[in-house]
């Protein structure tokens, strides 16, 4: 089977669950999404009225050795979906080892967020858990907000892996309101901290968290779930919306 039409099975699912907004992932400038060119994929969003305010690509090359060619692709590809953000989703090992390296990394996200500018889009930066490791009195994670452009740069905070590394996200908000435009909606298993669980099944308090949306700056959240499905990846995201859509929005 061609990958395209399991593209196209699982967003008519997502579409029939609820959903009105997903975001993008596996982008290359040489196979699109796994096989498909953006303008097939756009078609596919359209035909299910969906949007994808968001894509995650890499970013890894641009900060390694100054290669805008991948996130010139990036942004081009954004574009023709009609993406609001291209998000950075993960950073190599190598490259965030001390501060000059989250510091140098900072530097990078701003120069990038200025070309995503001067083609219409915003830049954001995804979370993980090893941004919040600790460097002195400071985390990583700490370095990328202070030393990005709040006007160019926005952040896309993983709910789940702020609260598995102790991290309030309530706290997050206060120190900067505004910042977080986008959320991952991702529970904690609660006999299993590791494992993720529908929306509303784990120990994650969303209420709260959804109480500071305006807080936080949020435009735009995407439930998400790893592992731990119940019974299985179809059934769970449709028991995430179903709570997200009568208890939280």
């Amino acid at each position: 089977m061609h990958f395209l039409k399991t593209q196209k099975k699982v967003l008519e699912h997502v579409a029939k669950s609820g959903y009105k907004e997903v975001e993008t992932y596996g982008y290359s400038s040489e196979q699109g999404f796994f096989g498909t060119s953006p303008k097939d994929f756009k078609k596919i969003l359209n035909d299910n009225g969906l949007k994808a305010p968001s894509g995650h690509y890499d970013f890894n090359t641009f900060v390694k050795d100054n290669n805008a060619d991948f996130l010139k692709s990036s942004i081009e590809c954004a574009n023709i979906l009609g993406s609001e953000y291209v998000t950075i989703p993960w950073l190599d090992e190598n490259l965030r080892k001390n501060i000059d390296g989250y510091k140098r990394i900072a530097q990078k996200i701003n120069e990038a967020a200025v070309l995503c500018k001067q083609s219409g889009l915003k830049l954001a930066y995804h979370n993980h858990n090893f941004e919040f490791k600790k460097f002195g009195n400071q985390t990583g994670y700490d370095i990328l907000l202070q030393e990005t452009d709040k006007k160019l740069v926005d952040f896309e905070l993983d709910i789940y892996w702020a609260v598995s590394t102790g991290n309030d996200p309530l706290q997050l908000f206060r120190a900067n309101p505004g910042r977080f435009k986008m959320w991952h909606v991702k529970d904690m298993d609660k006999s299993k901290a590791e494992w993720n669980t529908e929306i509303g099944e784990g120990s994650i308090n969303f209420k709260a968290i959804f109480a500071e949306a305006k807080l936080s700056g949020m435009q735009h959240f995407f439930v998400e779930q790893e592992s731990n499905y119940s019974p299985n990846p179809n059934d769970s995201i449709k028991t995430s919306w179903d709570y997200v859509s009568k208890e939280l929005i």
